[in-house]
């Protein structure tokens, strides 16, 4: 199966019945952080893989009512989870975002995608045109504690479909390497703060404070949110 047929097909619908819908408050957040931190005030957005576009309904319903709300997604049985989100200046589409040639927006968001695409660069290339700002959103699973415990990568490989494994520095070279200026970023904590405090989470925590990217680069259990250009 290639990874574009995991999401055309039912197999990540049975591996993951909510589409991560559960998840989207968090993401949101960490969103709305890098857009406020640079002060940026589009009148467009856009997510392509989009999901079950919770994660836009959550910007929709805590952003300005002047801005207009885009979701791309090729997955049918995402696209109708869709549906029940869309309201006035909020809309899905079924459809593949590089292949809209009208498409552009001020900024676009791609929150766990590019791991998940067999031609990452490509991708990214066509990406690049479709908006002045783009928000991307990369775990960082390339890791000590990853590479001790291949298991974990082989089963996101399974259940969610990573193709790709980055650590900070190869997640923002793929996309200097690309042509996009970076502007900012900041590590974002999912595994310590959407699940429990497992002892490999409390050890994160603590290293954290102290040695972000040593903790990182040991424990994983983080991404990385990056705005460009």
């Amino acid at each position: 199966m290639t990874a574009e047929a995991m999401y055309t097909s039912d197999e990540y619908l049975k591996e993951n019945p909510t589409w991560h819908t559960e998840d989207s408050p968090w993401k949101a957040k960490q969103i709305l952080k890098i857009i406020g931190k640079n002060e940026l005030q589009p009148k467009s957005i856009c997510e392509i893989g989009c999901g079950a576009g919770e994660i836009l309904r959550q910007m929709f319903l805590q952003m300005s009512n002047d801005i207009s709300f885009a979701g791309y997604e090729i997955s049918s049985n995402a696209f109708e989870l869709c549906k029940q989100r869309e309201a006035d200046r909020l809309s899905y589409k079924l459809a593949n975002l590089l292949e809209d040639t009208s498409a552009f927006f001020d900024i676009v968001m791609a929150i766990d995608v590019f791991e998940h695409v067999e031609d990452c660069f490509g991708f990214l290339r066509s990406l690049k045109g479709k908006g002045i700002y783009k928000i991307f959103h990369i775990p960082l699973e390339m890791n000590i504690h990853g590479v001790l415990r291949p298991s974990r990568m082989l089963f996101a490989r399974k259940k969610v479909g990573h193709i790709h494994y980055f650590c900070k520095d190869t997640a923002l070279a793929i996309l200097k390497d690309v042509g996009y200026e970076i502007i900012d970023y900041f590590y974002t904590a999912g595994s310590v703060e959407l699940s429990g405090m497992s002892p490999v989470n409390i050890l994160r925590r603590i290293g954290f404070r102290i040695a972000p990217d040593l903790t990182v680069r040991t424990f994983g259990g983080y991404s990385l949110m990056v705005l460009t250009k």
